[in-house]
């Protein structure tokens, strides 16, 4: 789900609206001794009371306003901070104060017109080079080549930032006032391509970053040459998806991690990615890869009508699926290769001594046959397994399983060959190695 952030819009109609009537801005060779000096006197406590953790090693007193319906008077300071970002004070005359970070004060209103409020100071002439240490805190590599303020809510900031050499860019979730040493977020621009956040990235068009797909469709040197692209977004692992349909009719889904092509997914094999593709029509590859991978595990010796699979990574050369069948209530994980290698399925059941843990089945007494029928090849005939865990390899390459008995009594612990061959049973009973229920 993209993030929907409320309580932005106001921040940059402030910033847009305030500089109007401040009375002494000045380009930073104007800046006088006397407003240097009363900056220095007085922006220190103020930063503090805002709550900015920084030394401050430069100050000036840009000046102040008057609202005469609330008769109040705000004074605005710029400060330079001895680490990370500048910012630009609001101070209201016996009220609270608040801080902008200088890429904020420098950011154009509503209306496109140039901020009056854009920081003067030496040390802040390049706001966007203090985001270094922010970056690096949110662990993206990115040198900026340009920033923009978004808005803050009550208790963050929101910045864009364009990177340089490539169409690609940020929206930084920030604490407020921003500081390098709290929790950081960086997201993707193209998260906010949707339409569905208040937030979006201005500093690079969709256009632009999309352009990244035909990079990555040429690295993978599959003759697809783009017609339509997509970003399809991002997994729990933090990878970036992306969608090509082809001028020949075929698709792809593309993984990337850390900028560089990982993985290709034919779009006819990756109904189980990111939830498969939308730019290419996959029915009728679909249709003619269930049947593929039926006569491939038959061949196998595993009887499954596939109605549905989905890929796992898997070496070059190596084409491994689930499979879910229509026939039998368990599905499997087919390891197909070239016309030389022998086709293996895994039951579900066991599959995960494997290596692989399979999703469209449910594991349940009816679904662990297999494993029941090797409890009673060796000699266990009592247990119907109704649950299972891996717990471990040894040394040797055998793996050790835990398996839980429908009648709810204690259970057994199972080594297996590599090969998914039985090879010893140890009683619940008898080692402190089962945790399932029913078994301790």
């Amino acid at each position: 789900m993209r993030p929907f952030i409320t309580g932005l819009a106001a921040t940059l109609a402030l910033l847009a609206l305030a500089p109007a009537a401040v009375s002494q801005g000045k380009k930073a060779a104007e800046i006088s001794e006397k407003a240097r000096t009363q900056g220095m006197a007085e922006a220190p406590a103020l930063a503090k009371a805002a709550g900015i953790a920084c030394n401050v090693t430069d100050a000036f007193f840009i000046g102040k306003t008057a609202d005469k319906a609330a008769k109040t008077n705000t004074s605005y300071y710029e400060i330079d901070c001895d680490q990370g970002v500048g910012f630009v004070l609001s101070a209201v005359e016996g009220g609270a104060t608040t801080s902008f970070t200088c890429i904020e004060a420098g950011t154009p209103g509503p209306d496109g017109k140039p901020s009056n409020l854009a920081c003067k100071l030496p040390g802040n002439a390049d706001p966007k080079a203090d985001l270094g240490p922010i970056l690096a805190a949110a662990k993206v590599q990115c040198t900026p080549e340009a920033a923009r303020g978004i808005g803050q809510s009550a208790t963050a900031t929101y910045l864009e930032v364009a990177c340089q050499g490539s169409a690609q860019g940020y929206v930084l979730k920030t604490s407020s006032p921003i500081d390098a040493a709290q929790p950081v977020e960086a997201s993707d621009c193209m998260l906010y391509d949707g339409g569905t956040s208040n937030i979006s990235c201005t500093l690079r068009t969709k256009e632009e970053r999309l352009a990244v797909v035909d990079t990555i469709a040429a690295s993978a040197n599959n003759g697809c040459t783009v017609k339509e692209k997509k970003y399809v977004g991002m997994s729990q692992t933090g990878s970036s998806f992306f969608e090509a349909a082809c001028a020949d009719g075929k698709g792809y889904l593309y993984r990337v991690d850390a900028g560089k092509l990982a993985q290709t997914y034919e779009c006819a094999k990756a109904q189980g990615v990111m939830g498969g593709c939308t730019l290419t029509d996959t029915k009728e590859a679909v249709t003619e890869q269930n049947g593929l991978y039926t006569r491939l595990a038959k061949s196998a010796g595993f009887n499954c009508e596939v109605e549905k699979y989905a890929p796992f990574p898997g070496p070059a050369g190596k084409d491994i699926v689930e499979m879910a069948c229509s026939n039998r209530p368990d599905g499997g994980v087919g390891v197909f290769g070239g016309p030389n290698d022998k086709p293996v399925v895994y039951d579900c059941a066991r599959a995960p001594i494997a290596g692989y843990r399979c999703s469209f089945t449910k594991l349940d007494v009816n679904s662990y046959g297999s494993v029941t029928a090797d409890l009673k090849k060796m000699g266990k005939a009592d247990c119907a397994v109704s649950n299972a865990r891996v717990i471990g390899k040894t040394a040797s390459g055998t793996t050790y399983m835990e398996v839980a008995c429908a009648d709810g009594l204690k259970g057994y612990v199972m080594e297996y060959s590599a090969d998914l061959t039985p090879l010893n049973t140890t009683g619940c009973a008898f080692t402190k190695d089962c945790k399932l229920p029913g078994n301790t």
